[in-house]
């Protein structure tokens, strides 16, 4: 009985607590500009990761698919470890290893026993700076990536996204897909992926961040001793800058009456990383909330679109996003609806904006910060999450910022700060469109473009 109550009262913090109760993450920079980042707790395991500001948008055209193609060979044995020795050496050890590329940045993460960080460690800091590109390795990825650029196509949320990234962003680097085109796929060269390891993984653009039972002064001195070498030697005039990318109203269209289901995407440009006005247009998606039809609830959802979207079988699902870079972003939604109703779901999607916009209200509100919160705390749920956390924070905002500060920045928002914010990207914006499947209803550009606005006397 008394072992159940101390059960019990361990479960019972309060929300306020938990935020008081989360270890402070510890930061140290090396003389080389590598940062190294930490949290301690009472973990069995651990997380180690190698967050690098790298991704297709630091490609140009006949690069493009660098990134990913080395994300694949990074797994394919090292100088010192080649072949399966790699794969063995972390298998023996019961870790986890896995990584991948988006489009401003490059993962590399091992979950291990709290004992193996320093061995984890080694083993990330030789598959960054040792991979062994062998080109018997290089043309078997090359066959497995096309084959996964093939699969990637049946994929119509995935092919949606690109192609909205391609008109919003169209003749930049963020126009590109992370993946790359088949053509690059095929001619990209050993000498290429080595080149972008030489250019792209450089100390001051990564950040080793590790979560769970280890000790920060064990971290600092295993980072000392393994990414201090040559390749990391930092010079100033070897780090890119980054490729600016301007967002254009646009749309591109992708009709196949032969598939069962369109998928839309219409977004407006959005704010980068560090803008504080994230955090209202997070808090404005959540009153949008989101909808697929094996959800529970029916007519009682609390999100406005979703009660019409079950009343008029609207959709079959629909998501908001605000998807954030360096220096701009993509804020809107997609959904996914039966070729008669594309119309109707559009006018509808369209007209929450506008109440967004102009009649936000403060129950509503309150409601989506309690979302967010929830959220928000969700990502204590494991070492894996909270080492990424800690990872994207230092190379999106240049420090690791405290749950306590996210909670009070959306505490801070009320229904005219939702109400200002989404009218300053929202009202009167040209949108970017993205239009795949059976879409002859989607209505012209300049028809969609007119419901920006709502003309009021």
């Amino acid at each position: 009985a008394a072992l159940l109550t101390s059960t019990r009262k361990r479960g019972a913090a309060t929300y306020a607590q938990t935020l008081q109760n989360i270890p402070e993450t510890q930061v140290t920079t090396l003389d080389n500009g590598l940062r190294v980042a930490s949290e301690e707790s009472n973990q069995p395991t651990c997380t180690v990761g190698l967050w690098i500001e790298a991704g297709s948008r630091y490609e140009d055209a006949k690069t493009n698919g660098a990134g990913f193609f080395m994300e694949h060979m990074a797994f394919k044995g090292t100088k010192k470890r080649p072949g399966s020795a790699f794969e063995k050496e972390v298998e023996s050890l019961g870790a986890h290893l896995n990584g991948y590329t988006s489009r401003e940045q490059t993962a590399f993460y091992i979950k291990a026993l709290s004992k193996d960080m320093p061995k984890a460690v080694e083993l990330l800091s030789d598959l960054v700076q040792n991979c062994a590109l062998e080109d018997s390795q290089i043309e078997k990825e090359r066959s497995i990536i096309l084959q996964e650029l093939k699969e990637m196509d049946s994929s119509l949320t995935d092919v949606t996204f690109d192609y909205l990234h391609a008109t919003a962003y169209q003749g930049t680097a963020l126009a590109q897909t992370v993946e790359g085109t088949t053509e690059n796929i095929k001619r990209l060269t050993r000498a290429d992926l080595a080149s972008y390891i030489d250019t792209h993984f450089k100390a001051p653009r990564m950040v080793l961040a590790a979560a769970g039972g280890i000790s920060h002064r064990e971290l600092v001195d295993a980072a000392k001793q393994h990414f201090t070498g040559a390749p990391f030697t930092y010079k100033g005039d070897s780090v890119p800058a980054l490729p600016r990318c301007r967002f254009t109203g646009s749309e591109i269209r992708a009709r196949d009456d032969a598939l069962p289901l369109a998928h839309i995407a219409l977004a407006v440009e959005g704010p980068g990383w560090a803008d504080p006005d994230n955090v209202v247009l997070n808090v404005a998606n959540a009153i949008i909330g989101r909808y697929d039809r094996t959800f529970g609830g029916g007519k009682n959802q609390s999100s406005r679109l979703a009660t019409l979207a079950v009343e008029h079988n609207l959709c079959h699902s629909f998501e908001p996003f605000n998807t954030s870079y360096s220096d701009t972003g993509l804020f809107g939604f997609h959904f996914v609806s039966d070729p008669l109703s594309v119309d109707d779901m559009m006018f509808c999607a369209q007209r929450e904006w506008m109440r967004l916009c102009t009649s936000a209200t403060e129950s509503e509100v309150t409601r989506a910060k309690n979302w967010l919160r929830n959220a928000m705390v969700a990502q204590l749920d494991g070492t894996t999450r909270v080492c990424e956390n800690i990872g994207s924070n230092l190379l999106h905002y240049g420090r690791c910022i405290p749950l306590e500060e996210w909670d009070a920045r959306i505490s801070a928002v009320d229904a005219r700060m939702v109400r200002d914010v989404c009218s300053k990207y929202i009202y009167d914006k040209c949108p970017a469109i993205a239009a795949v499947g059976p879409i002859e209803q989607l209505l012209d550009y300049n028809r969609i473009r007119s419901a920006m606005y709502w003309v009021r006397f």
